[in-house]
């Protein structure tokens, strides 16, 4: 396509003119380029799109997140306002089946002043989800500047404002969700060599000139200088300083305003090397061909999401998605809604659903989630505070914590 022409063309001119890349400055250019940028002009989600995610697949998984997202706010002594943020929110299903779940536990948030926060650096994906969260009541700011560039009002009555940054959204108690977000953020590569640490990089391939390369720049660069850590023990890493930052900026805010925040993504806990992947109509693609064609991810590291949020906040997991799903009661989900559902192609849709979600093979063991929390949320209440009885133990943290067999803590 021209667009793939022009996105290599505009590479190719720039590393001429000053050298190989850096991954992260390709990652950056191919999906994120106003011009020819895959995110800025693909509607790429979803079954004619270019890869799959959970909530596209069945609504059990977004109601779920729903129910975790109320319980950490009960647990935080249900704030006055409550803000729902999601990063990276693709066509908006997930939110929208989250609020579902606001919708059903209307009784339960009575009294709450909610709104929700979208992340969304793409104007076409925030039109989607505009489309699906409002129906037409929304509107573009006509300022170029503004931090909110769109707003509107979801079907349920909650106002819902758009930003392209993470520290555009107002302060206060949130809960952050970021679902296949951090995956699609650039990464450098690194490879060990018997002089240390050298960055893997994009240049043009000697052979074709209209193709690219990847190639070991022969001195050090800033990013192998201060992004490895010194007891690394891999040969090949991976790392994401976007994510690092974004993680810092969640940290803060939950330190300050309270909240929390789940990140379920593609990932591993500091173990895995060389993860960079292209999608491109569900098969893998090449990912220096055709740029600007395909989607581009690498898998999470947990290890260095952790070690970035530092002490601020409590963090818990990586654990497999089939493990929180479990735990937050997925399998009595679907039983109720089986038996609630009178047509045959409904129950094979569901289990099907159920399948892609928790099979080890399919989503279940490859998909991680990983939370975020306040220090006082695990903190059991001081005594004389409120009433004179024994103060009650926190609640545990949902998802994260081994349901029994009937569904009560074990």
């Amino acid at each position: 396509s021209s667009f793939s022409n022009s996105s290599l063309l505009h590479l190719t001119s720039k590393i001429k003119a000053t050298g190989p890349i850096s991954v992260a400055e390709y990652m950056r250019e191919v999906l994120t380029n106003p011009v020819s940028g895959y995110y800025v002009r693909h509607d790429m989600l979803g079954t004619d799109g270019d890869f799959i995610t959970s909530p596209e697949i069945s609504q059990i998984f977004g109601e779920l997140l729903g129910i975790w997202c109320v319980s950490e706010w009960m647990a935080a002594g249900k704030p006055r306002r409550f803000q729902l943020v999601e990063l990276g929110p693709g066509r908006g299903s997930l939110i929208s089946d989250v609020l579902r779940v606001f919708s059903q536990l209307r009784t339960v948030l009575s009294g709450t002043s909610v709104s929700v926060h979208l992340v969304e650096i793409s104007p076409k994906l925030s039109k989607v989800q505009a489309h699906n969260l409002t129906g037409e009541q929304n509107q573009v700011s006509s300022d170029k500047n503004a931090t909110v560039y769109r707003r509107g009002t979801t079907m349920s009555g909650l106002p819902v404002c758009w930003y392209h940054r993470v520290e555009d959204i107002p302060e206060g108690f949130s809960i952050f969700l970021a679902h296949e977000f951090f995956d699609a953020l650039p990464i450098h590569k690194f490879q060990r060599t018997e002089r240390g640490w050298r960055e893997v990089m994009v240049d043009i391939d000697p052979e074709e000139q209209d193709k690219l390369c990847f190639v070991l720049v022969p001195a050090p660069t800033l990013a192998s200088s201060v992004l490895l850590q010194a007891d690394e023990k891999r040969e090949h890493v991976e790392v994401c300083p976007e994510g690092g930052v974004t993680v810092q900026r969640l940290s803060n805010r939950i330190a300050e305003h309270g909240g929390a925040a789940l990140i379920a993504d593609y990932g591993h806990d500091g173990v895995k090397t060389d993860t960079f992947r292209g999608f491109r109509g569900h098969k893998l693609h090449d990912v220096l061909s055709a740029p600007g064609t395909a989607d581009l991810t690498a898998d999470v590291d947990f290890s260095y999401l952790r070690r970035m949020a530092g002490d601020e906040v409590v963090c818990f997991g990586p654990i497999t998605q089939r493990q929180f799903l479990r735990n937050m009661g997925i399998d009595v989900r679907l039983q109720v809604l089986l038996q609630n559902c009178p047509d045959d192609s409904t129950r094979a849709q569901l289990i099907q659903g159920f399948d892609m979600l928790t099979n080890p093979k399919q989503m279940g063991e490859r998909f991680k989630f990983f939370a975020m929390l306040a220090h006082g949320r695990l903190l059991r209440p001081a005594a004389g505070q409120g009433t004179a009885k024994k103060a009650p133990a926190p609640l545990p943290v949902a998802g994260f914590t081994e349901l029994g067999p009937l569904g009560e803590r074990s």
